[in-house]
């Protein structure tokens, strides 16, 4: 298993209560979950971390405002940070509650980019 797929259970759960249209996709021993075809959220498996994280792409306004939360890290594959996203890890979306913050602050700004 490369990625919890708990987690990935838990997020299509609330994307399904909120009727968010989704696909998931494995994607570089993670999985992401698509929205108008835009990578929206997802799980990743961080070694140096050394368990999985929740990757959401807020957009560079919010990234700002939430990169200073402890449960916040950069997300870095390649060495930089990508703008607009951001890891989270487990104590950020331990509960359902936090998760679903995270969750709808990325199909929100999906929705921005969809316009």
């Amino acid at each position: 298993m490369a990625y919890d797929e708990h987690l990935g259970d838990r997020i299509r759960q609330i994307m399904q209560s909120k009727n968010v249209p989704f696909y998931d996709k494995k994607m570089m021993g993670g999985l992401v979950f698509m929205v108008n075809d835009k990578m929206c959220c997802g799980i990743h498996i961080d070694k140096k971390f050394g368990d999985s994280l929740l990757m959401t792409k807020i957009g560079v306004n919010a990234y700002k405002q939430e990169i200073e939360k402890e449960e916040c890290l950069p997300m870095d594959f390649t060495g930089r940070p990508m703008k607009g996203y951001i890891f989270v890890t487990p104590q950020g979306f331990d509960m359902d509650i936090d998760l679903e913050y995270w969750i709808d602050k990325a199909v929100d700004f999906n929705k921005i980019l969809t316009k």
